[in-house]
């Protein structure tokens, strides 16, 4: 084996970056020497340009790709048979990738896709609601300097109520805003009422049951350890009768 050999046998790495400084350095300065080899490695690159190599692949399992080439380059000799193997097996490990990627896309759009149904059908439910609302009761809030309000759009047909709460701060650490029904045997418990004094929270409700007759409605601020009494402990904030 003379000196050219060694640069015949490194081809290959020089084209896909598999020397180190000074063997490339060595390299390019051969090439500038030597047309058979500037030859070969000019066929090389148009050989390997084709792979589209600008997808960000999901990385293999540990030792795949080390397998697969392998696998491909067994039994290989001659600088163009190792071209056409780190070629498939380059494409393999690509389509690995681009597989795996698309997998990936697929699964975060059919979520993003089940999360805006879930919000389109909740947007219905809650205008069918207010459009079909039989009666609407409004109610003033005052919180130090806070003026909100609390709104229900009582549906007769579908017994449930949207309530709408607008004005408010949000609650301060360790305490909750509680919505309850008023009832003829006293007062339930009906939902947490989120706000943030930014935007108007809405909750909406179904009744306790149909044979409970609801008398009105009752806004209070709890504390988080009472939340699971039968009965408001905290300030009342707003009342509404129907």
């Amino acid at each position: 084996m003379n000196a050219h050999d060694w640069f015949v046998e490194n081809r290959t790495a020089f084209v896909g970056g598999g020397l180190d400084a000074d063997e490339h350095r060595s390299f390019l300065e051969h090439l500038d020497r030597c047309p058979e080899c500037a030859r070969a490695v000019a066929t090389l690159d148009r050989e390997l340009a084709w792979l589209p190599m600008g997808v960000a692949p999901v990385a293999p399992r540990p030792g795949f790709s080390r397998t697969v080439l392998e696998r491909v380059l067994h039994g290989r000799r001659g600088w163009r048979g190792r071209v056409g193997a780190i070629a498939a097996a380059a494409a393999l490990l690509l389509a690995v990738g681009v597989w795996g990627v698309g997998r990936q896309e697929r699964a975060a759009l059919r979520a993003d896709l089940a999360a805006a149904e879930q919000r389109y059908a909740a947007l219905q439910d809650t205008l069918s609601i207010i459009q079909g609302a039989g009666r609407i009761i409004h109610a003033r809030i005052a919180m130090q300097q806070y003026q909100g309000a609390m709104l229900i759009f009582d549906d007769p047909v579908t017994h449930r109520w949207n309530v709408v709460v607008h004005g408010l701060p949000e609650a301060p650490a360790g305490e909750v805003y509680q919505l309850w029904f008023v009832t003829e045997t006293g007062l339930r418990r009906a939902a947490e009422v989120r706000c943030d004094g930014k935007r108007p929270a809405f909750v909406t409700l179904e009744m306790p049951d149909a044979a409970t007759r609801i008398l009105g409605a009752v806004l209070t601020m709890e504390a988080e350890s009472a939340l699971t009494t039968d009965a408001p402990q905290g300030m009342r904030l707003a009342n509404v009768e129907l």
